[in-house]
């Protein structure tokens, strides 16, 4: 079977689509690491042949499988579409941001490949924040509340502060920032971006990666993310969530929130505010596509969950070996177990 893995950055996206300036660190550094990470394990199956797009300007230690090098826009487009019209299952890794990652699953159906991955129509729900809270309110998912801003608008005076601003299609903490208060808000000038404006909520910021298939959904061991502490909210890895009783929230609350996706297909991210009870617990936010926490959780299990990825997205139903050790990682794949691991 030929799987066609692309990660949006260093896959030489930003080449077709005219990006000039360069993307944030990282981004590229998480985008790296999930390329790596996810095309690794995927080689590691036998009878799969795995193939991956690289910028030619990006140092990249990728030595397995086969490689496509981009040194263009044109290499690009032509690439893409020819590895992914050849391949049985196309991974697509990209931000929400600007309609990237909905352009490339439209892009891969387009080519008649065959999406491993949430279709067009999850995509396109899921990366608008606002639109998605409300799906999922809609559903008597607990989310936090919110109101959307438009380009241009001001940060309302009249909000609960403080508050955190939302790009209302962003990706990787992304231009998202902690509004004090009024005064503050009130320096904060026109947006120039669709956004979202929620209060600032306390509680354990963590995320559960589900495995989806017609006939399973798998809900991974729950990670704590580690955030900064600046008010942008930069992510830094995290680490598997011991506490069992929270965890069992966690996988229940974030099961539910997939379960009001039509149809969703292999790794799908929920983001989650734990708080002291499970009365306290909101979603914020679904990701349709592969996370940064594959590079920890591929560590923390003794099956290879890639293949596991795709076992269920073929519709076999299987039974997950249950976490083995306790793993913190950093955003760049660096893991590190336990010491009574």
């Amino acid at each position: 079977m030929k799987i066609f893995v692309y990660e949006y950055i260093t896959s030489g996206g930003p080449l077709e689509d005219g990006v000039n300036q360069p993307f944030p660190r990282s981004l590229l550094r998480e985008g790296h690491a999930m390329l790596e990470a996810l095309a690794r394990d995927f080689a590691a199956i036998d009878g799969i042949e795995v193939t991956v797009m690289v910028d030619a300007r990006i140092e990249s230690d990728i030595s397995f499988g086969n490689r496509q090098w981009i040194k263009s826009s044109a290499d690009h487009h032509l690439w893409f579409d020819r590895l992914a019209g050849d391949a049985e299952k196309t991974v697509v890794i990209a931000p929400e941001f600007d309609g990237i990652l909905y352009d490339r699953t439209c892009r891969v159906v387009a080519c008649r490949g065959t999406l491993l991955g949430p279709s067009p129509d999850i995509v396109e729900l899921t990366s608008d924040k606002h639109r998605t809270s409300q799906h999922l309110a809609a559903a008597g998912i607990p989310i936090v509340p919110g109101r959307r801003l438009s380009v241009g608008d001001r940060l309302p005076a009249d909000a609960a502060y403080p508050a955190v601003l939302k790009r209302l299609d962003g990706a990787g903490s992304l231009d998202v920032v902690r509004i004090d208060d009024a005064g503050q808000a009130g320096r904060f000038g026109e947006l120039p971006h669709a956004a979202r404006l929620e209060p600032y909520l306390p509680g354990l910021a963590a995320s559960v990666s589900v495995l989806c298939g017609p006939q399973q959904r798998i809900a991974l061991i729950p990670c704590c993310q580690r955030l900064s502490q600046d008010g942008r909210f930069q992510y830094a890895g995290g680490h598997t969530l011991q506490d069992e009783e929270v965890a069992d929230r966690a996988r229940r609350l974030a099961q539910a929130a997939v379960e009001t996706l039509e149809s969703p297909l292999g790794y799908v991210g929920v983001d989650l505010l734990l708080g002291d009870t499970a009365a306290d617990d909101i979603v914020l936010e679904i990701n349709p596509r592969l996370t940064t926490s594959y590079v920890g959780l591929r560590a923390a299990y003794p099956q290879n969950l890639a293949d596991a990825m795709l076992q269920v997205a073929d519709g076999r139903r299987i039974a997950l070996p249950e976490v083995v050790r306790s793993i913190e990682f950093d955003a760049d794949g660096a893991v590190r177990f336990a010491p009574d691991a």
